[in-house]
């Protein structure tokens, strides 16, 4: 929304909005941009002046009462995914899909497309380091690529000419209770590439790989481009090495190697398919594919990638403990996430915060995120962090997922201690007295766990101040 909300500024749009009193980093870009946002809903806040109402897809027009006000004065409203669907309309779009990745290959897209010089528009579901620590990046009205979610089949309001697929595995249980109900929304979506649309997809993903067959089937028309290990072509990844920080990637295209700054080989992934992505944008806009020039530009933008918020994110060092924040909150994300951290700092003990987010994915993926875990050197566990789209039910809490976690780690020898608090900022006092120099601080999930992070990034910054 936030995003959304830049991109009708930049075109001129007056805007206002309303959101939960809870305090979030797009508080600061909403204010820097001049919008003003109320804490709560009232209905009082609707009146004749609006020309149109735009609202995130968690609510419903039924029972928030600003929506429902507006519904009552005859005032239009779209939902966030309707909104940009309208937007996509007026670009040549392409949408970044998939369970796992959209944001960091929409980030590291942008990267390369605007140091191409390219025209267009970069809609990404974070704040970027390189957009100026926005969610959006404006250099030009041509092309528009967005992140585009699955959730309640949301990107069917998207009108792609090219679709990235990182992924396809089960996720939001509320809505898709069967991996084959998630996987016939990516293919409608994938339905909706015009004649000689592209799809550019994980041929390590073996959603992806099976829906790419699917509508390759149907479509013969369509550009099919694999990226990752198993693919064929140029961007399959042919070497992926650590040294002393950095990450060097080789693509079976290129007779250079690609650099990055930010950990894990699943990352590299998202840059092969950022590279697709922008290079596709390339040759429809200068009719060609890149010189060696334009491949140095783009090795460069990533070599400079410094991550999204919440997507690996380095908050920076104290105490000696250097402090990061991740919003991986499905199994997969959260064994990739730490097995690249883990090879990126292996000298680190690392001591990793998780919070689970939905009672719904908590209770259909349990097992695999008691598994998932294992990389962690120390492990806290929190409550379950709920969403304004579902209601607590049948199933386990928090406190059942720990209750596992120490089970299973108390049977692995050296597997370390796991602990519980119910809120995150509960553990403050007994994790600092925990942590030495030496560690690396992860915070993992989508919930508000992240404050835990900084509280204590804070806390030892305070102290190295006063020694």
């Amino acid at each position: 929304m936030a995003a959304l909300a830049e991109i009708l500024a930049a075109r001129g749009a007056l805007l206002s909005g309303s959101d939960v009193p809870d305090v979030f980093y797009t508080d600061a870009i909403l204010k820097a941009l001049g919008v003003p946002v109320g804490a709560g809903f009232q209905a009082s806040r609707i009146d004749g002046n609006l020309a149109l109402v735009v609202h995130s897809a968690a609510y419903s027009r039924d029972s928030n009462p600003e929506l429902v006000e507006a519904r009552r004065r005859g005032i239009p409203i779209l939902s966030y995914p309707e909104a940009l669907g309208q937007l996509s309309a007026s670009f040549d779009s392409s949408g970044i899909a998939g369970v796992h990745g959209k944001t960091t290959t929409t980030a590291m897209a942008g990267s390369i497309i605007a140091a191409l010089g390219l025209p267009a528009t970069i809609l990404a579901g974070s704040a970027v380091a390189g957009f100026g620590g926005r969610s959006t990046l404006h250099a030009g009205e041509k092309y528009f690529v967005a992140e585009t979610c699955e959730y309640r089949r949301n990107f069917l309001f998207f009108h792609p000419r090219r679709i990235v697929l990182t992924s396809i595995e089960s996720d939001h249980q509320d809505y898709y209770p069967r991996f084959e109900d998630i996987f016939a929304a990516f293919v409608e979506y994938l339905r909706l590439l015009p004649e000689s649309g592209e799809l550019i997809y994980c041929a390590d993903d073996p959603g992806a790989v099976r829906a790419a067959e699917a509508v390759g089937r149907e479509r013969p028309d369509l550009k099919l481009t694999a990226y990752g290990r198993r693919a064929e072509g140029p961007y399959r990844l042919l070497s992926y090495d650590i040294d002393d920080g950095e990450a060097v990637f080789r693509l079976g295209g290129f007779d250079r190697g690609f650099t990055l700054r930010v950990p894990g080989e699943h990352l590299a992934l998202d840059a092969a398919a950022a590279l697709a992505l922008a290079f596709s944008i390339l040759r429809s806009e200068r009719g060609r594919s890149p010189d060696a020039g334009e491949v140095a530009a783009a090795t460069g933008a990533l070599s400079a990638f410094a991550g999204s918020k919440r997507r690996s994110e380095l908050l920076g060092e104290a105490g000696g403990v250097l402090f990061m924040d991740d919003y991986g909150h499905h199994p997969t994300a959260i064994r990739e996430t730490l097995r690249g951290v883990k090879a990126f700092w292996p000298r680190r003990r690392l001591v990793v915060d998780f919070m689970s987010h939905t009672y719904s994915r908590t209770a259909a993926l349990f097992d695999d995120f008691v598994r998932c875990l294992d990389g962690a050197d120390l492990l806290v566990v929190h409550k379950i962090y709920s969403s304004a789209r579902e209601q607590r039910g049948e199933g386990p809490d928090g406190r059942a997922l720990y209750e596992a976690l120490l089970g299973r780690r108390s049977a692995s020898a050296g597997s370390g201690t796991c602990l519980y608090f119910d809120e995150p900022l509960d553990a403050l006092v007994d994790v600092a007295a925990l942590l030495r120099p030496g560690d690396l601080f992860l915070t993992m999930g989508a919930g508000d766990n992240w404050k835990l992070g900084v509280a204590l990034y804070e806390r030892l910054k305070a102290f190295e101040r006063k020694t």
